[in-house]
């Protein structure tokens, strides 16, 4: 298939480099892509989806997929299908489940999906008062997108406040702040599953463990994510069968209800309270650096899985998987999450070590390719995988491509996946 994928990260490079794995011969084109997709296929300079959208039926784009959210949120969906293109990703109307927190939150009220007690408002009264019926800390979250920057979780009263009242003056996330969900915090343990969906139907894959803090021990500030394991033995079948049951099926059946059929991934952020999953919220795409780990431990076809899903088809398959563990490992530039970094070059040590070269590979996210040479961007620049029999099989593989990955600054945890160990 000639396939096209939308996005510039490392979640891209990742679906890119499983569907070029696969024994069938694809052509890939990216928009943008990065500095590394470009050994992977064609990265296109195409920014307005009408334009993009010409441009993959006169060059007979057989399947488009979607990675980051904003362009779900845009509605570049409806407009590659207004084209009559085969396009793997929610509508803009289901991409409210993450374009909206507001949103989110009263679907799954109305649809009795388990998550915390809240008040969604713009007020800032109402706000306090409910905040004042808290025990804390207390969770404060701006309603549109903040490229995952948009919770504080307030250690107490006083700082909930500060945090409510900087979002609705727009001082801390603009637009996206000017309506808030003050919620209950949730005291258990964190888990990321993924739901790949059709409208009707849907393939649940393995759950994985996000590290969101930029620092070991869960210090710091958040970020994107600094890391991710899979599958976590932090979840048996009981539980996987909870949350297809309470989450995922009403879900499902909710958004027909609300005449917007959800298409593509659903992204549950779940904490699990005295056994019980609880929905933290959903995301409408794949998360990063999760989708590094769940592609290579795939063992049946990738490109097959995203285009029965696009043509409401998941029941014709059967996604399979290794069982065998994933770790990756961001390494970020120097001054992230904070600010932007200076380009460094990107020097990648020869792999003499079988183990290295069979069971690792590297995940390519914020680079250029500047004459031939790679550079780190800034932000996360690339994540390092690694694959095992056991967890720390794996996660010892990853810290030793780590430690062939060099630029000025590089900035990673040492302690990924310390849960499950």
């Amino acid at each position: 298939m000639k396939i096209l994928i939308l996005g510039s990260g490392g979640r891209e490079y990742s679906i890119a480099r499983a569907i070029s794995n696969e024994k069938e011969a694809h052509e890939l084109f990216f928009m943008p892509g990065n500095g590394a997709t470009s050994s992977l296929g064609t990265n296109l300079n195409i920014k307005d989806y009408n334009d993009l959208a010409a441009y993959a039926k006169a060059n007979d784009i057989e399947l488009s997929i979607v990675g980051p959210e904003a362009p779900l949120v845009d509605g570049v969906v409806d407009i590659f299908k207004s084209h009559g293109l085969t396009i793997f990703g929610p509508s803009k109307e289901a991409a409210q489940l993450e374009g909206s927190k507001v949103y989110m939150k009263n679907f799954l009220a109305k649809y009795n999906i388990p998550t915390a007690r809240y008040i969604e408002t713009a007020s800032i009264e109402d706000a306090f008062k409910f905040t004042d019926s808290l025990t804390a800390p207390i969770v404060v979250k701006a309603d549109g997108l903040c490229g995952g920057k948009g919770v504080i979780i307030a250690q107490n009263h006083d700082e909930a406040k500060v945090a409510i009242s900087e979002m609705l003056s727009g001082k801390s996330f603009g637009d996206a702040g000017l309506k808030v969900i003050v919620e209950e915090f949730l005291d258990g343990y964190e888990l990321s599953m993924f739901a790949v969906c059709d409208g009707d139907d849907y393939i649940l894959l393995p759950a994985a463990q996000d590290h969101k803090r930029l620092k070991d021990n869960d210090e710091g500030p958040n970020t994107g994510g600094m890391g991710a394991y899979a599958p976590t033995p932090l979840v048996n079948e009981e539980l996987y069968q909870k949350v297809r049951d309470s989450i995922i099926r009403p879900t499902l059946d909710g958004m027909k209800k609300e005449g917007a059929p959800f298409e593509g991934v659903l992204f549950i952020g779940i904490m699990v309270v005295n056994g019980e999953p609880i929905t933290l919220e959903f995301n409408v795409r794949f998360g990063d650096p999760e989708c590094e780990i769940l592609m290579p431990l795939m063992t049946s076809s990738v490109s097959d899985m995203f285009y029965k899903a696009a043509t409401n088809r998941l029941g014709e398959i059967k996604v399979e998987f290794s069982n065998q563990f994933a770790v990756g490992i961001v390494m970020a530039s120097a001054n992230y999450p904070y600010s932007s970094s200076t380009p460094a070059e990107i020097i990648v040590d020869d792999v003499h070590h079988e183990e290295i070269e069979k069971y690792t590979h590297i995940s390519y996210a914020g680079v250029s390719m500047i004459d031939g040479v790679l550079y780190a961007d800034g932000g996360r620049v690339l994540v390092c995988v690694g694959i095992g029999d056991s967890i720390k099989e794996a996660r010892d593989r990853a810290y030793m491509r780590c430690g062939q990955v060099h630029f000025a600054g590089k900035k990673l945890r040492t302690d990924i996946a310390y849960q499950a160990l």
